[in-house]
């Protein structure tokens, strides 16, 4: 496992959005927004358990995310690396948690056939601000 910066980390914690890649039945790669926590050096993401990427994640555990800061796409985090976990939410402790990141509130809707969190544990995660971010202000 790739121990995750300092920058790597606080671009996690921070207002950001992630990209997570997983791979079809054919190989095909397949990219979904999705909200980010972190966990030590782990990165954490949440979906519905019928949901497409979790069915790629449990077939194939091998997933890119990238990540970008909220207001600044230049800065980002890109990570390659394997689910490890999927742990069950079935009282949405883990989806409120993501929720009040991204929305400052409990999640609104509390009716879901099942919640799975994907553990995410990087072998490869590079942490840059691209300079042409300074070409756009």
């Amino acid at each position: 496992m790739t121990t995750l910066s300092s920058d790597a980390r606080a671009l996690l914690d921070g207002e950001c959005f992630g990209h997570l890649a997983t791979l079809m039945p054919d190989g095909a790669p397949k990219v979904d927004p999705v909200w980010v926590l972190r966990e030590g050096d782990r990165i954490l993401v949440t979906s519905d358990a019928k949901s497409i990427k979790i069915a790629n994640a449990e077939r194939d555990a091998r997933v890119a995310l990238s990540v970008v800061k909220r207001d600044d796409p230049y800065e980002q985090l890109l990570v390659r690396g394997t689910v490890v976990e999927h742990r069950a939410d079935p009282d949405l402790a883990a989806l409120d948690a993501f929720s009040h990141k991204y929305l400052g509130r409990p999640f609104p809707r509390r009716r879901w056939s099942a919640r799975v969190v994907l553990v995410i544990e990087p072998s490869i995660a590079r942490h840059y601000r691209s300079g042409l971010g300074d070409l756009a202000t």
